[in-house]
């Protein structure tokens, strides 16, 4: 959608993609389309066209390591495993399978046969009507578009040297042209396609870029060197802005600053409401690499350790030692906080291209505790590593997807196997290392008291909570609007699954998004969690606003959200909460 405000300045208005604001000139990027030839072989020249076909291969894996190494030391494994993605795109047996079957059969070169099944599986997955899976294309164009400049002996164009302070506008950003990016120069970017999903916004997320998607014809608007304006919170692109916006904007900018630093203020500050009752504030991570941040940021101890992390980087199962090298440098260097280390969780969004779990990549498929109760060697190999550095630290363990508490039961034996064998080695571990379980499925809400006689304390994992509770595929654009944590069926779950681990004297945390957003931190307060586990940026925000909080405000609230019984009306109630708090903080 475009607007003019007046004679000079253009709106734009796309998706809100990550958030921030930044003015400059603009880069228009258009990749050029790789002029891929197409010529005759002999039919003794087959075999060599193959083994060229592999040395391609090889040159491609070996760029996108290094570029997923890059990744992983400037910003963090989870942006990196972007890349796991793209190798597993390069290395998919299926497709060589029918780019060698096509070269046998059409007896034309390797890069012609590879770019006509590249395109072929292009247009299978934009023709799905999922958004997710349509944006999947991004990776295989960028792979195939990396080993075809490889094969032909062309250039790939570059981003990695912005001779300015840009702003860039193109039709579309790959994984790899936002990992070359210069980030001391590059403002923010804008693309014509694209979606929250797409790995390009994820990754500009992480690198606090601002970016706009899906504006559908930002590079017709704008030209190379036009002053642009984007606005990630908003959504919008302004053309040649007029010096009243940027006066607006200007205001708003140093607004943010002040408030930014008020907040930070309270950071060295015990984790409490107003009134001095306790509230945790705790770190969800993927490893020891981002452990010096959370320190920096006072948290509690790690709320939620996401193992699979180390399984998704090292693409596939790593040994015992290397799982025990990750999980001792983590408690060590939370300095005796609790850190609660979740065993595998693949399954879903997160696969690790092995045959054991690829074909099914469901939700509410064969995923975590299912997958590791059925694969023992998996997961005592991962259960030896934990106990191991149980005695490094304060470690506690604690298991996903939790249905029932036969699946608990399993576990308990399967764990004290393990302790049995470390015993007759003699080696030592923490006899009496706590066990919980994560509730985020509803037959586990329903069974909150039989499920604590089993475990020392529970997390609540909103995210898939609230999405087998709403039927709502978290990952799915079109029923993206009903995924909504302001359900009263959702909060009168959390309140149930809190009150019932409280009765039976039990720490209950929260571990879902809901935990780090401010809005709803008062809420949980209100509730009785124990604590809450949240990403270590948005640990001070949350912490600042109960601070201002008192015990008893908070459990009227809670009174008060779950009497009205409409999401719209709940979560304009805890807004207008926290505004009377915080005022112009909020």
């Amino acid at each position: 959608m475009t607007t003019e405000s007046n004679q000079n300045e253009i709106v734009l208005q796309g998706i809100a993609a990550s958030p921030g604001v930044a003015h400059g000139p603009a880069l228009v990027y258009l990749q050029k389309q790789l002029d891929v030839p197409c010529y005759e072989l002999t039919k003794d020249s087959i075999d060599a066209e193959i083994e060229r076909f592999e040395r391609g291969i090889l040159e491609t894996r070996a760029e996108i390591t290094a570029v997923r190494d890059k990744i992983a030391s400037t910003l963090s494994e989870g942006e990196a495993r972007i890349f796991d993605a793209h190798l597993l795109v390069l290395e998919d047996s299926a497709l060589l399978e029918e780019v060698i079957a096509e070269l046998r059969q059409s007896q034309l070169n390797i890069e012609c046969c590879y770019n006509r099944v590249a395109e072929r599986y292009m247009s299978f997955f934009q023709s799905m009507e999922d958004d997710y899976l349509k944006e999947r294309v991004a990776d295989i164009r960028d792979v195939s578009r990396r080993l075809l400049h490889n094969l032909t002996g062309t250039r790939k164009v570059s981003l990695s040297k912005l001779s300015s302070d840009s702003i860039l506008i193109s039709e579309d950003l790959s994984p790899s042209d936002a990992a070359d990016m210069a980030r001391d120069k590059l403002l923010a970017f804008a693309t014509n396609s694209g979606g929250k999903t797409s790995h390009s916004v994820i990754m500009a997320r992480s690198m606090g870029i601002p970016a706009v998607v899906g504006t559908h014809d930002a590079t017709k608007r704008i030209k190379t060197g036009d002053q642009v304006l984007i606005d990630g919170h908003e959504g919008l692109i302004i053309i040649n802005p007029s010096e009243n916006r940027l006066f607006q904007y200007g205001k708003i900018a140093s607004e943010r600053k002040k408030r930014d630093e008020i907040i930070i203020k309270i950071i060295d500050q015990p984790s409490a409401s107003k009134d001095g009752v306790p509230l945790a504030m705790m770190a969800n991570v993927e490893g020891a690499r981002e452990m010096e941040h959370v320190t920096a940021m006072k948290a509690d101890g790690v709320g939620l350790f996401r193992t699979e992390g180390i399984f998704l980087r090292h693409h596939g199962y790593p040994s015992e030692s290397v799982q025990y090298d990750e999980y001792f440098a983590v408690a060590e260097a939370a300095e005796g906080k609790p850190v609660i280390i979740r065993t595998l969780d693949i399954g879903g969004d997160k696969t690790i291209g092995d045959d054991k779990i690829k074909d099914d990549s469901s939700f509410m498929g064969f995923r975590a505790i299912r997958f590791c109760l059925e694969n023992l060697d998996i997961f005592k190999t991962q259960l030896r590593a934990i106990l191991r550095a149980s005695v490094k630290g304060n470690i506690k363990l604690m298991y996903p997807m939790i249905s029932g508490v036969g699946e608990l039961r399993q576990a308990k034996v399967v764990l004290d196997s393990v302790k049995a064998d470390l015993r007759s080695k003699k080696i030592d571990f923490d006899e009496n290392i706590e066990i919980g379980a994560m509730v985020e499925v509803p037959s586990a809400a329903t069974i909150v008291d039989l499920i604590t006689k089993e475990v020392d304390f529970l997390s609540i994992g909103t995210n898939d909570l609230i999405q087998y509770l709403m039927a709502v595929d978290r990952l799915n654009d079109r029923v993206a609007h009903l995924y909504e944590p302001a359900h009263p069926a959702v909060l009168r779950t959390v309140k149930a699954i809190i009150d019932g681990g409280r009765s039976a004297g039990m720490h209950v945390s929260i571990c879902g998004e809901i935990a780090g957003d401010p809005v709803y931190a008062a809420l949980l307060l209100g509730m009785g969690a124990s604590s809450l586990s949240m990403s270590a940026n948005l640990l001070p925000e949350v912490k600042y606003f109960i601070h201002h909080v008192e015990q008893a405000e908070a459990s009227a609230l809670v009174e008060q959200v779950l009497a009205l019984g409409d999401p719209q009306l709940a979560v304009k109630a805890l807004e207008v909460f926290r505004r009377e708090k915080l005022g112009d903080l909020a």
